[in-house]
């Protein structure tokens, strides 16, 4: 094996028992198999029976962790699922070895056509994103609404902080950088993350923090860590290169579902400049900008995100079974909460 190759990937079936992943109260987490893939997905049911599907797929190094925080914000409004993609949270690594982007979106497809589920409003952060915009253009019956906080979607111009996860997909990178961090501990590692995603890492509370690096302490045990990161970083920018019907702008135009787009002004991941492009490309689509918020907006501001969401499900229920689908609390629809400062959010409609 050259040293610009990956480290090849045990069968599953050999592969050692990670630890336990952290179920939080009110979640439950259940393993589904489809052809090629073993996925776990992490649920939290809803306060009442009848609620429509709601399903979510983390980002690049992410999970279904990543979701924690917006699900129980919904859990009055949709029944949640969120996976934990192949190689990444509980999930083994696929079969076949392929990370790519089709092949991500195919995961998705198997599993909500197992659950039987669809339409569900489908959700994406980051590479999560991608992979969902795919889904909801190639698969329109499988997707009442989409959601999409900073979706990865192909850009020109990529910011200079965005550069580092870009060469996790150049062959060699991976273990070079496994190779130069070795003494790195999870809470040096937990840190940079955080302060790569989030617009302003001091709104992690510290149990979020302690629980991040217990989660990466967990990975890092996995032999198939970076393999999973490295591959799947490949699949992304070898999805930027496509053109087109399969090309990720071509397929946003293609989507159906009214979409809610979700960006960050201080995202360091996701250009801020791409959220007028993505609302000019996809159909009915509106656009939430929080000028404060980093890549995670969902972790990072849930209750606006919730909000917008709530608005999006409110406009997208049929006169059938409006008013009964979204119930706000005692006090009307969450806004931001009192402890998160309030982010200012600008809200812009389109209809293609």
């Amino acid at each position: 094996m050259s040293s610009t190759e990956l480290p090849s990937v045990p069968p599953t079936s050999v592969l050692p028992e990670p630890a336990a992943v952290r179920v939080a109260e009110g979640e439950r987490l259940r393993s589904v198999r489809v052809p090629g893939v073993t996925l776990t997905v992490r649920s939290r049911p809803p306060v009442r029976e009848g609620r429509p599907p709601a399903f979510y797929v983390h980002g690049l190094g992410g999970s279904s962790l990543n979701w924690s925080p917006l699900m129980a914000l919904l859990e009055d409004a949709v029944d949640s699922e969120a996976v934990d993609l192949p190689g990444f949270g509980d999930s083994p690594p696929p079969d076949d070895g392929d990370y790519s982007i089709t092949a991500h979106a195919r995961a998705v497809i198997r599993c909500l056509e197992a659950s039987d589920r669809g339409p569900v409003h489908l959700f994406g952060n980051s590479l999560g994103g991608a992979v969902a915009t795919r889904v909801a253009a190639v698969r329109p019956d499988l997707v009442r609404t989409l959601t999409l906080v900073s979706p990865a979607l192909p850009e020109l111009r990529v910011q200079r902080s965005a550069v580092p996860t870009g060469l996790l997909a150049v062959p060699g990178v991976a273990p070079l950088f496994t190779r130069l961090t070795r003494e790195w501990t999870a809470e040096q590692r937990v840190r940079g993350v955080m302060n790569l995603c989030y617009g302003d890492p001091s709104r992690v509370a510290p149990e979020g923090f302690r629980h991040a690096v217990q989660e990466m302490e967990r990975r890092q045990r996995l032999p198939y860590f970076w393999d999973a990161m490295a591959r799947s970083a490949r699949g992304l920018v070898s999805s930027y290169m496509l053109g087109g019907q399969h090309g990720l702008w071509r397929q946003a135009e293609r989507v159906l579902a009214p979409t809610l787009l979700v960006y960050g002004g201080r995202d360091q991941l996701v250009g801020f400049r791409m959220a007028q492009r993505a609302a000019r490309h996809f159909r009915v689509s509106r656009l939430v900008t929080l000028p404060d918020a980093g890549h995670v907006a969902m972790m990072e501001y849930p209750e606006t995100v919730a909000s917008a969401f709530r608005e999006l499900l409110r406009d997208a229920t049929g006169p059938a079974d409006e008013g009964d689908t979204v119930q706000p609390d005692a006090e009307g629809d969450p806004g931001p909460s009192a402890d998160t400062g309030g982010p200012t959010a600008t809200i812009e409609t389109t209809r293609g």
